[in-house]
């Protein structure tokens, strides 16, 4: 790196700390990690339908039925105990190396007609330049056409790393949509490595977005107007964003987080804040064992769980269901390396109160709230399950 790029990069940096004070400058306490939560009771999962190729994210639409992404680029719609192959018609260009591919789905919560908005995340160009983007199409029984691409996360980047990508609608109509901060070192981004895109105001990357239903910027984003930062930002700070969860009630926001090697984490999301990725990490680095940032840097949000060594979070629910009272309003995160799902529990003002694991025993990729009040989670593998958590 020239002495003018590591100026630039650390200018950016202090752009971003800065905008960390608006969150006050109070010292917080590091948090204890957790290595692995005592076993839940009271449980099994049963296998709803097999066959999905690689799946990665859900959901349902406003008459009951499920759709569940594939990785390579496909789509399909559980019927009875078998899926059935959904057109994607007119999709952008897919990249599919490493951790890109077609990833979440969601449908908009004010279609409850028979042509529904379906919007979708996905990694899109070549090896050398890619980015993650979100599109909207229309459904209609048979396909999803008139996809149209509605928002695209800047700058781009390359190789297969970090593409976050999670999407959630709020009461309001808008969306909350996560992008990763592109990489490991040496991947760099332009003049910095890939990682301090998190505290660059001018990236999307590393960050949590707050758009509108047509991929705009959505009113009141708390860096709307200022010099150098982009509109779309909500928070940043951030390292693989992979689970989104919202409260319906409290309207709470909650992300599970892939931190490097230990520290992944579960972030009490909320606008303006800046959550210290790469400067604040309860993580190490892969090449070198060493930390990471340090554990508390002030103005900075501490997560509210740790977990080392790291399970890998993946999708994540917050859990409102009558099939297992006592576990309303615990969050539900999967797990790939774990091969678990994870509840944390939470009190009343959304402080952890307890944790314990659900074995799976699978890579598990997504974890969603059914219509029924059951959760559902689908598995990481090339014949991927549909499994059902019941009593």
């Amino acid at each position: 790196m020239t002495s003018y790029q590591r100026t630039l990069a650390q200018r950016q940096i202090v752009v971003a700390t800065l905008f960390t004070t608006l969150a006050g400058l109070a010292s917080a306490q590091a948090i204890q990690p957790v290595a692995e939560p005592p076993a839940a009771k009271g449980w099994r999962a049963e296998t709803v339908a097999d066959g999905l190729p690689q799946p990665w994210g859900m959901a349902w639409l406003a008459d009951g039925r499920l759709l569940v992404t594939g990785k390579k680029g496909t789509l399909h719609l559980l019927n009875g105990k078998r899926f059935e192959n959904i057109a994607l018609e007119s999709l952008p260009a897919l990249f599919t190396g490493g951790q890109g591919g077609l990833l979440d789905i969601a449908v908009h919560p004010a279609d409850k007609g028979p042509n529904p908005r379906i919007y979708l995340t996905l990694a899109s160009g070549t090896q050398d330049e890619n980015r993650t983007v979100l599109v909207q199409g229309v459904f209609d029984g048979k396909r999803v056409h008139g996809i149209k691409t509605i928002f695209t996360a800047l700058p781009a980047k390359s190789g297969g790393q970090h593409f976050g990508s999670r999407i959630v609608f709020l009461k309001d109509g808008t969306l909350l949509m996560s992008i990763g901060d592109g990489g490991n070192p040496p991947q760099r981004v332009g003049p910095m490595l890939a990682r301090d895109q998190a505290q660059n105001l001018g990236s999307h990357n590393g960050a949590i977005l707050h758009l509108t239903a047509d991929g705009k910027p959505a009113a009141g984003n708390p860096l709307a107007g200022q010099q150098g930062a982009l509109p779309e930002l909500w928070s940043i700070g951030h390292r693989n964003i992979q689970g989104i969860a919202v409260d319906p009630q409290s309207g709470r926001v909650w992300a599970s987080e892939h931190g490097p090697r230990g520290g992944d984490e579960i972030n009490a999301i909320e606008a303006g804040k800046n959550y210290g990725w790469p400067l604040q990490s309860y993580g190490l680095d892969y090449s070198s064992r060493e930390p990471i940032g340090t554990k508390v840097v002030p103005g900075m949000v501490q997560p509210i769980v740790v977990w080392v060594p790291s399970p890998a979070p993946s999708g994540l629910a917050y859990y409102t269901g009558k099939a297992f009272p006592q576990w309303q309003g615990s969050l539900f995160s999967g797990s790939l390396a774990g091969e678990d799902i994870r509840r944390v529990a939470l009190d009343a003002q959304g402080r952890v109160t307890r944790q314990e694991k659900l074995a799976i025993g699978k890579r598990v990729r997504d974890v969603r709230q059914g219509p029924d009040g059951h959760l559902y989670a689908i598995t990481d593998e090339t014949n991927g399950k549909l499994l059902r958590i019941v009593p």
